[in-house]
């Protein structure tokens, strides 16, 4: 049994899958592979998640390490998420899962 913020895992691939677990985790790391992005600009490509929603999973993100969010000291305020190195690096499991399911539901 493993422990990380509070909770309790059975093993560290449900530890790694709860970190990217729900509707626009997965989805927001694949348009941050691309490059860095503005909030606006993740909320006009998810299609779909409302500001509230998309506020919460950035903030999961960045708090897992995964993302990191970049606040310039301008007016108006800009600020861009990127993926850290951890977030890099997971970025090929999930390349690989997608490439799975192409496979086998590409004819959906």
């Amino acid at each position: 049994m493993l422990e990380y913020n509070n909770k309790k895992y059975v093993c560290h691939l449900d530890l790694g899958m709860d970190l990217i677990r729900g509707k626009w985790k997965a989805v927001i790391l694949c348009h941050l592979n691309k490059g860095p992005k503005r909030f606006l600009e993740l909320q006009k490509i998810t299609c779909g998640v409302s500001q509230k929603v998309l506020n919460e999973k950035l903030t999961e993100l960045e708090y897992n390490g995964l993302i990191s969010k970049k606040a310039y000291p301008q007016v108006p305020p800009k600020v861009e998420y990127s993926l850290t190195n951890k977030g890099k690096e997971l970025f090929p499991a999930l390349d690989l899962l997608e490439k799975w399911s192409v496979k086998y539901f590409s004819d959906l």
